[in-house]
Order: C-alpha cells, then sequence, then structure tokens
C-alpha cells in the first residue's frame, strides 16, 4: 500500500515563502501558479512559474528602462545571484543549454575527435557535430548511468582534444578519474551540467570541475528561465573570452576581435531566473521529499534505482530501470492509457539516430555500448515536479505496483 501520511507531514513543514510559515501541498499550487492545469493529464515535469504580480514586477523595470537585451541589467543581477547562490567565482548566463555548449567548445577550441556518451538528451551528441567535432560513444557506468572512465580511456586516440561528459539526472561522474585521465593525455574535460543546478560533490560544488561546465535553464528542468543556459569557467582567461564569444565577438562599438555568435541571454528570460531563484530552496526541499516517497513506495519491487553519489543533490528526475524493455514498455503504456506520462529518458541512445544510421553523418565508436544499452532499453522516468500532488504520486506507485505484481 501507497504511505501517504508521513511524507505529507513532511510538505505540510516545508515554508511557503518570507510572509507564511507552513501550508499544504494544495497551498504551495496556489500560491506559486494562481491556478490549477485545465487537463487532467499528468506529465512527466511541470515548469515552475511564480506568481505573476512577482514577474511583473520584473517586466515594469524592463519598460521603464527600455533594455531589452545586450547585458540588461538583469542578466548581470541574475549573474551576481547565481554565483553567490551557487558558490561560483565564475558564471555567465546564455540564451540555452545548447548554445552553451557550442561556445564551450569555441572557447577551448577543440578539434577532431571528442569522447563522450551515448545516453544523454540529444543536445550534447548535435552540438558536437554542429562544430565539425566527431563524437566518439564510450560506454556508461551501469550504476551512475555515466561514462565509464575506463571505456573512456579505452577510445583515447592521437586525434582525440576532449572529454564531453554528462551528469545524467544531476548525478556526478566520476570527476575524479576523469580529471586524472584529462591530464595525463593533455585533454580537454567539458562537462555538460544541464541538470547539475544546485549539486554537490564532496561538498564542492559540482559546475566547479572541468575545464568547463555548461547549464542548461529550460522550461522543463529543476531552476528554469523559460529559455536559457549558463556557462561555469574554471578561469578568468575563459570567463573574458566567453562573454566576448556570446555577442559575436564585440569588445567595443569600433572593435570585433574574434567570431563570436549571438548566445546572449534577454531581460524577460533573466526575470524569470531571478522569480524562480526566490523560491528555489523550498521546491528543491519538495522535490527530495517527493523522490524519496517513490523510492520508499517502491524499493521492494523488481527495480534498480540510479546510484547517486553526490553529496548534495537536487532530485530533478525520477528514474527507474525495470526487469527488461517489455516490462518497461507495459508500465510505461499503462501509466500513458490512465493520464500519467512518463518519459523513456534516454531512449533511444543518440548513437541509434537516424542521421547515423543512414550514414549522412559520419560515426566513429569501439564499443558495443553494452551497458548503455540494457538501461537505456529499460529505463523510465516518473512525473516529478513541486507541484506534484501525494494523490497522483499514489496513482502511478499503484500502476507500478500492479503490473509488476
Amino acid at each position: 500500500m501507497f504511505d501517504l501520511d508521513s511524507f505529507q507531514y513532511q510538505l505540510d513543514s516545508i515554508s511557503l515563502d518570507n510572509d507564511t510559515d507552513t501550508g499544504s501541498l494544495e497551498n504551495i499550487i496556489d500560491n506559486r501558479t494562481g491556478f490549477n492545469s485545465p487537463s487532467n493529464e499528468v506529465f512527466v515535469t511541470r515548469s515552475d512559474l511564480p506568481n505573476l504580480e512577482e514577474y511583473l514586477h520584473y517586466l515594469f523595470n524592463i519598460w521603464e528602462n527600455n533594455w531589452l537585451t545586450n547585458d540588461g541589467q538583469l542578466v548581470q543581477l541574475l549573474e551576481k545571484r547565481m554565483m553567490d547562490y551557487l558558490g561560483l567565482d565564475n558564471f555567465l548566463a546564455v540564451s540555452n543549454g545548447s548554445s552553451a555548449l557550442q561556445i564551450a567548445f569555441k572557447a577551448l577550441d577543440i578539434k577532431g575527435r571528442v569522447i563522450t556518451t551515448p545516453f544523454t538528451f540529444a543536445a550534447t551528441t548535435n552540438t558536437l557535430i554542429w562544430e565539425g567535432l566527431q563524437p566518439v560513444f564510450a560506454d556508461i557506468d551501469p550504476e551512475t548511468f555515466n561514462l565509464d572512465p575506463g571505456e573512456v580511456e579505452e577510445n583515447i586516440t592521437s586525434d582525440t582534444s576532449a572529454i564531453l561528459a554528462v551528469h545524467t539526472f544531476g548525478n556526478p561522474c566520476d570527476v575524479d578519474k576523469l580529471q586524472k585521465i584529462a591530464y595525463e593525455n593533455d585533454l580537454f574535460l567539458i562537462y555538460d551540467g544541464a541538470h547539475a543546478f544546485k549539486v554537490e560533490y564532496k561538498g564542492k560544488p559540482l559546475l566547479e570541475y572541468g575545464d568547463i561546465s555548461t547549464l542548461s535553464f529550460h522550461a522543463t528542468k529543476a531552476f528554469h528561465t523559460i529559455e536559457g543556459g549558463g556557462l561555469v569557467p574554471g578561469d578568468k582567461v575563459l570567463s573574458d573570452k566567453i562573454r566576448l564569444l556570446r555577442n559575436h565577438g564585440i569588445a567595443s562599438e569600433e572593435e570585433v576581435i574574434l567570431p563570436g555568435i549571438n548566445a546572449k541571454m534577454n531581460e524577460f528570460q533573466a526575470s524569470m531566473g531571478l522569480c524562480n531563484l526566490n523560491h528555489i530552496d523550498q521546491n528543491l526541499k519538495i522535490r527530495k521529499i517527493l523522490y524519496e516517497c517513490y523510492k520508499q513506495n517502491l524499493e521492494d519491487l523488481d527495480l534498480k534505482f540510479q546510484k547517486i553519489t553526490a553529496s548534495s543533490y537536487n532530485h530533478a528526475y525520477m528514474p527507474l530501470c525495470f526487469e527488461d524493455e517489455k516490462t518497461r514498455d507495459m508500465v510505461f503504456n499503462t501509466l500513458n492509457n490512465q493520464g500519467y506520462h512518463s518519459r523513456k529518458y534516454f531512449y533511444p541512445l543518440t548513437v541509434d539516430y537516424e542521421y547515423f544510421q543512414n550514414k549522412t553523418v559520419p560515426l566513429f565508436h569501439k564499443n558495443d555500448l553494452e551497458c548503455a544499452r540494457q538501461i537505456s532499453s529499460t529505463i523510465l522516468c516518473l512525473p516529478l515536479y513541486p507541484t506534484l500532488s501525494l494523490d497522483e504520486m499514489g496513482d502511478i506507485i499503484n500502476i507500478i505496483q500492479r503490473v509488476l505484481n
């Protein structure tokens, strides 16, 4: 049976905001969005929206200053607040997470082959191809779902210039081993930290590892700016170069010193980010409670959970693996038919995308990717977001229990 009471008590104890001491999850929904979804269906995620008046406060500022983009005041404020909140020395906001990756490659002058994971969102692979780089796919660790350092090492050749690792679902890669491999082989180390907002490893911000870490602030993320992204470079020299790259390489009105692109975040995106920063601690607490509720009520079933290595985790996703693909698909279809939409993140593997299969894009990899294929064919991410009700979660858990029993 679904255990509800202890988790409802935890939710009721969370502070709503500076003016309200306690409240139920239903109150959180009412205060944060002002309305409920017109659909009875539950999706794998739901974008956090602040109270409309809170967002309007920033919009009035935009109208008053008539400053919409080009390193506006609100973008500058967001960057400062992000560094303070995440404990970073360097942070630069950009228009989206894909641009963040592309700029990272340019900032480090990456060439040739890049060892990466096939178990990821399309953007990780696609940005490599867009920049004329050749992805070399290595297998993943079956417990953490991240790049296996041993597989990375086996794929290094004289043409390899970098490692692009993904903190999958925000779970830290084996950063110590990857850094050792990168150092010994004179390779750059880039982390796709699209899911890694506010994650720590051994008490240190996860985003500080590697030469550059990137972030995505897409509307589906635990923290979002509608669209948006960020870069965390390892030093000020890289930071200054990235600042130029995101704005066409323009140093002044009459001086363009390198070929950049337009990847600037605008003031409307920054406004949403500033609003969401005001509520992020509360939302991360709720995510943790919901995550633990899922796990406690499903751990006795024939399921596998991702091994989390973070010292502080954001609980951005709820991934679990079933015994086989047939069982996974049965659960997926049953949930879907009852209005609960989970996602097969990440299926298929990016190495299996059509453009590789029809040879329109050249492909080079040596591994059979056994672990990645096993995880990809059995994984399912369940709905998880701060306004998911415990009743909805109870239905999801009960459906899974019925299918597996």
